[in-house]
């Protein structure tokens, strides 16, 4: 689908949601370019622009970012590509990001990936990684020949600290404490749409088939 005005909109879900696959679709499907706030993060670190090194300062320190240091960060880089539709991933985190977005761009849509936690914890704790090369299996749907060796290099897998249990709960509870708010915010200005599944294959259709009708009433406004 060709867009014929520049499109902006935003996606939220929890890790394990399959947010990066459906963002992969939506930016392929509608040419939009895809916007993930760590991406943007780790590239201003690694680069050591003034922002960057403000963050990693924070990080260093265990300490969150400032939002109004993350605003700057994202709306700058933003600026670099006006004239482009963007899908926008891992931001806004607050409801004071997500004014600050408000204030420099209109947001058409807000797509939100509502998985049920449940699902979210056996997707992630299934998962066992080869370290070394950044190979990943998955238990249920995608296990190794062997349980716990790597199919290519016969080396051992490992969970990692990130897909164990205790802290998967822990960063569900985070990310559902820090994010409601946000999508209230997006729900009171009527512009939030979410899609509800334990299956990403079978939610893509109806966030495609939402895109491609609200994309084209855009357009025709544009029109």
């Amino acid at each position: 689908m060709v867009l014929q005005r520049v499109v902006r909109a935003v996606i939220m879900g929890p890790p394990g949601s399959g947010k990066g696959t459906v963002s992969g679709r939506i930016t392929k499907t509608f040419g939009l370019s895809h916007l993930s706030s760590g991406d943007i993060l780790r590239a201003n670190i690694n680069a050591k622009t003034e922002l960057g090194l403000l963050m990693k300062s924070c990080i260093d320190q265990g300490q969150l970012v400032p939002d109004d240091v993350m605003s700057r960060l994202i709306l700058s880089h933003l600026r670099t590509i006006d004239q482009s539709s963007w899908l926008l991933d891992g931001f806004p985190r607050t409801v004071t990001q997500a004014e600050a977005l408000d204030d420099a761009y209109t947001v058409d849509t807000v797509i939100n990936l509502n998985v049920p936690f449940e699902t979210i914890k056996q997707r992630l704790t299934s998962r066992w990684t080869h370290l070394p090369s950044g190979r990943v299996y998955n238990i249920d749907f995608n296990p190794p020949k062997r349980p716990g060796i790597d199919d290519e290099t016969g080396e051992a897998l490992v969970q990692r600290d990130d897909d164990k249990p205790e802290t998967v709960t822990r960063r569900l509870k985070s990310y559902e404490n820090q994010t409601e708010p946000v999508l209230e915010y997006y729900r009171s200005k009527g512009i939030l749409e979410t899609f509800t599944g334990t299956e990403t294959n079978k939610i893509w259709p109806h966030v495609e088939a939402f895109l491609q009708s609200k994309f084209s009433s855009l357009r025709q406004k544009a029109a």
